[in-house]
Order: C-alpha cells, then sequence, then structure tokens
C-alpha cells in the first residue's frame, strides 16, 4: 500500500524519525516551552501524549511490516490499536500520578508563621540562635531571635511569630499555649 506516493513502510520509518526527535526535543525542552507560551493543561490531549502517540505508531507500524510481513492495511489497524492502548497506559500510570506526585518544596517567609519548629542553637536575650523545622518533607534551619527578647534553650519547641529579613521571631510554643488558653 502507498500514501502519497511513498510506500507505508518507509512512511512508518520517517515517523518514527521525526516523531522520535520531536519527543525527544520535548523531553529535554518542555519545561521551557510551557514556560514560554504558558501552555494550559489540555488533560490527555497534550504535547507528551500526541508525541508519544505518533511514536509508537510509527514504530510498531515499522516492525509490523518490515519483520513480520503484515499487510499494510492490517499493520495500520493494529499500530493505532496498540498505540491507543500503549498511550492510554502512559497516561493513566505514569503522567497522571506524576502530576498529582508533583509538589514543590519551595516556601516563602509568609508559610513558616505559625510552625513549630525546635531550637538547635540557644537563643540568647537580644541575640541570635537557629531553629530547625520540617516543610513540605525537607528540613529547613534558619537564623532565630526571641519574639518577647527572652532567653530559649537549646531544644526547645518554639511557635514561629513573625518573619524579618531572614530571620524568624519565635516564642516557646508551651508559654504561648498556656497564655491563650487563660
Amino acid at each position: 500500500m502507498t500514501l502519497f506516493g511513498v510506500d507505508m513502510m518507509t512512511l512508518y520509518l520517517w515517523g518514527l524519525v521525526i516523531f522520535g526527535c520531536l519527543t525527544l526535543l520535548y523531553i529535554l525542552l518542555g519545561d521551557v516551552l510551557d514556560g514560554i507560551f504558558d501552555v494550559v493543561d489540555a488533560g490527555p490531549l497534550n504535547p507528551t501524549v500526541i508525541l508519544s502517540f505518533f511514536t509508537i505508531f510509527s514504530a510498531s507500524g515499522y516492525i509490523l511490516e518490515k519483520f513480520f510481513g503484515v499487510e499494510s492495511v492490517v499493520a495500520l489497524i493494529i499500530s493505532s490499536l496498540f498505540s491507543l492502548l500503549a498511550v492510554a497506559l502512559l497516561y493513566l500510570f505514569v503522567l497522571v500520578p506524576l502530576k498529582s506526585a508533583e509538589t514543590s518544596l519551595g516556601y516563602s517567609d509568609e508559610d513558616l508563621k505559625g510552625k513549630v519548629a525546635k531550637v538547635i542553637i540557644s537563643i540568647p536575650r537580644d541575640g541570635f540562635g537557629e531553629i530547625v523545622l520540617t516543610i513540605g518533607g525537607s528540613t529547613v534551619s534558619r537564623s532565630a531571635q526571641s519574639y518577647y527578647n527572652e532567653e530559649i534553650a537549646y531544644e526547645t519547641e518554639v511557635l514561629i511569630i513573625d518573619v524579618k529579613k531572614g530571620v524568624v521571631f519565635v516564642t516557646p510554643y508551651n508559654e504561648f499555649i498556656e497564655k491563650n488558653q487563660q
């Protein structure tokens, strides 16, 4: 069978080369392109799915005709169904879980307010110490000062009240709870 005056096996091979290269380029530059064009999530019709479909379609069609000697019309139908199934599985079991698992480790100073941390370097009166806390699965340490200008001992649990110029202002957590219960 020929299409556009070209043998189907040749079309499959060229499709494999072209869509394989485009898929590789999209994998390498996809984040940049998404940022430039501000691509809206199109669900299952995103570029990864479309490029994968045509790459698998071309590869399976070429293999069916070249190595199994399957007739062109049958190879077209089988490779279409196979690539549709493969891309559906790719979307459901790889792309959707990756998208939902995508979380940012970034945080702002505003995110720190109200968090409970632990003092790892005691905080002197009118001085600086250091606290450690967990945000988004990562451990973060920050310079700290006492909010009420009091000394805070090592390993005391503290509540972050404010953040200014990268320094967190803290108060002992237990004292804060006792004051607010009264």
